[in-house]
């Protein structure tokens, strides 16, 4: 059993939570304490996004939307996608409180990718999969459309696999001093009222 799977397997959770009443609106149960099980609290509030946007980004396909309607989604997108961003950079400051004690050899190598942002990865993999299952067995696709999707699931099962693979392996080699990690901050600037362009000469009129 690879190691990091135990946090697939708290995406899972969260996505089958989501799926009882599957509604964007409900409100979000974590079922893991902040203050004694921090990070599952965390991975699990980082899938939960994930749920909630995947379900708004279908909504907002729909052919015959309203578009103020339409409007006030693409808003909840934008909030949600900050949120997303601003959780994976607290999954981040965890993982470097984890390893703070820990001195790169002077050989080390850098990883392109930070922790959180692999666990990023492996959160959307986890709802791809879901769904791509029910596509396998829904009652209204004709049989050449169930067959795509089986083949198309076995290729994202062997994906979850090798990736949650490779964080196993970046975390070992991080605690061994081996390779290191770097954080940048994402700095969203369309939502900064500050840099957007269009926010801040918006401000500026009388």
């Amino acid at each position: 059993m690879l190691k990091s799977d135990k946090w697939n397997k708290i995406f899972d959770q969260s996505i089958h939570d989501y799926h009882v009443l599957d509604d964007v609106d409900q409100e979000m149960k974590n079922p893991y304490s902040f203050e004694t099980e921090k990070l599952k609290n965390l991975l699990y509030e980082k899938n939960w996004i994930d749920t909630v946007q995947w379900h708004f980004e279908d909504l907002i396909r729909e052919p015959n939307i309203d578009p103020v309607g339409a409007l006030k989604l693409k808003r909840r997108i934008d909030k949600s996608n900050q949120w997303r961003t601003d959780t994976v950079e607290r999954v981040d400051d965890w993982f470097i409180e984890k390893f703070s004690n820990i001195t790169a050899n002077e050989n080390a190598t850098m990883n392109s990718e930070s922790p959180a942002w692999v666990l990023d990865r492996m959160s959307i993999l986890c709802l791809k999969i879901f769904h791509m299952k029910e596509e396998t067995t829904r009652k209204e696709a004709d049989p050449e459309h169930k067959e795509k999707c089986a083949e198309k699931l076995k290729v994202l099962l062997v994906q979850q696999t090798d990736l949650t693979r490779c964080l196993d392996e970046l975390l070992e080699d991080v605690a061994q001093g081996i390779r290191y990690t770097k954080v940048y901050r994402q700095m969203k600037m369309y939502n900064d009222p500050k840099m957007n362009p269009v926010l801040y000469k918006s401000e500026s009129k009388p």
